[in-house]
């Protein structure tokens, strides 16, 4: 699951400077249980971001608490990094631990140790909820969630205060907003990313908001449900249609590309996450946050669950390796060393004690708010072993259920169609 909805992609600069840490991942093997290899995305964008900085004091930081173990650390940029892993996995080299964004298919395969054999029972017990429950196959834990992320509505008050527009609570709230942020002139009075860089993240966050999502009670797929259908007619009608998404097509439109137009004073509305928040704060933005405004046809005080991101750190069966693999996950997972991960990047911790003593949580309301919404949030559903596959389907299609010609419905059903035929070959 790239749910991602965060891990920015490294420049070359970046990925010149990770040289002295990236190995060649089968260079070593399981070192007889001596040397852990781990595959990790780089979460930074430039060369003073690098994720290489944290391994460096974390792993230097295991070795001289773990006196003769090694830890080599290699690092790919997030579009790669779900390919690679893969692909070592298919050649007889997989890594003794890898961070990404899907563990299932690997769980399904049986290549992966189960939490319990690896950590102790308070440490397995400290996982936020949501995340372990979306970490579980059944009702074993196999991905265990490392940084984690909630989407919240944000709003340029710059803009609202001129345009006389008031925070939404519903979908004809937003509508309403969204005519007085065009009336002003702004750009984009609502952004709607349906491009296929994360298609899949703004499309749960409307259809949750409807009392829909990907997932039906019995934890089949319900991609073209009534309330999903219902959801893309009303955006293509009301906010496609009257032009309040802006001058790009939102099957076109990607992520990184409206959250560039929102930090340039382009946009009125759109989903976030954290790291945006702060970037915008940083240029002396000042930005409102909300839950996601709700459809006018749910009942009064209903309440809907927010979207909840979490990347997954796999532990893979190698002979001799489970001792090193539960040491070296003890320490990962300890409150000081999650946090300033999760601090760097402007993230969420994922565990229970973590967020206790998390300074950003604390210190900031608004990453507060994230947090709540973090504990009631729903997410992917990435213990189904299709979802990369599912999710990658989705990412490339959705977008077609708001074009001008497009029949909701039947985009929504031709996706559902093809997932199907997916579930019939695995």
């Amino acid at each position: 699951m790239r749910p991602r909805l965060f891990g920015a992609t490294a420049s070359v600069a970046a990925l010149a400077l990770l040289g002295s840490l990236v190995t060649a991942c089968g260079s070593s093997g399981s070192g007889g249980g001596t040397t852990l290899r781990l595959v990790a995305p780089e979460y930074g964008n430039s060369p003073a971001t690098s994720s290489k900085a944290y391994w460096d004091k974390l792993t230097a930081a295991f070795t001289a608490a773990h006196p003769g173990k090694k830890v080599e650390v290699t690092l790919h940029q997030w579009a790669d990094v779900d390919r690679e892993v893969t692909r070592l996995v298919d050649e007889g080299n997989a890594p003794d631990v890898a961070l990404m964004g899907a563990y299932s298919d690997f769980a399904a395969q049986g290549r992966l140790y189960a939490a319990s054999e690896l950590l102790s029972v308070r440490a397995e017990a400290n996982f936020l909820p949501p995340l372990a429950e979306a970490g579980s196959v059944g009702n074993t834990l196999y991905g265990l969630p490392f940084v984690a992320s909630s989407r919240l509505l944000f709003y340029n008050e710059e803009l609202f205060d001129r345009a006389g527009a008031k925070p939404p609570r519903t979908w004809s709230d937003l509508k309403e907003a969204a005519r007085a942020l065009k009336e002003e002139g702004v750009l984009y009075p609502y952004a709607l990313p349906l491009g296929p860089e994360e298609a899949h993240a703004e499309a749960l966050i409307w259809e949750l908001s409807n009392g829909g999502g990907y997932a039906d009670s019995s934890g089949g797929y319900s991609i073209a449900s009534e309330q999903n259908t219902q959801t893309f007619r009303w955006i293509k009608n009301n906010l496609v249609a009257p032009g309040l998404t802006g001058p790009v097509p939102p099957a076109e439109h990607n992520r990184q590309d409206a959250f560039a137009a929102f930090l340039r004073g382009e946009v009125g509305m759109l989903n976030g996450y954290p790291s945006l928040l702060h970037e915008a704060r940083a240029k002396g933005m000042k930005v409102g946050t909300l839950s996601m405004p709700v459809s006018d046809t749910l009942r009064d005080g209903q309440i809907l669950p927010s979207v909840g991101v979490a990347d997954w750190m796999m532990a893979f069966k190698h002979d001799g390796n489970r001792e090193l693999v539960g040491s070296f996950l003890e320490f990962v997972y300890e409150d000081k060393n999650l946090n300033e991960f999760a601090g760097r990047y402007h993230l969420l911790p994922s565990t229970v004690s973590a967020t206790q003593v998390s300074k950003d949580a604390a210190a900031d309301p608004s990453g507060a708010q994230f947090l709540n919404a973090l504990r009631g949030a729903e997410l992917y559903p990435v213990n189904e072993p299709s979802w990369l596959q599912v999710s990658n389907t989705i990412k490339r299609n959705i977008g077609k259920a708001v074009a001008p010609s497009a029949d909701p419905k039947a985009v929504l059903e031709g996706i559902a169609q093809q997932v199907r035929d997916m579930a019939k070959q695995t």
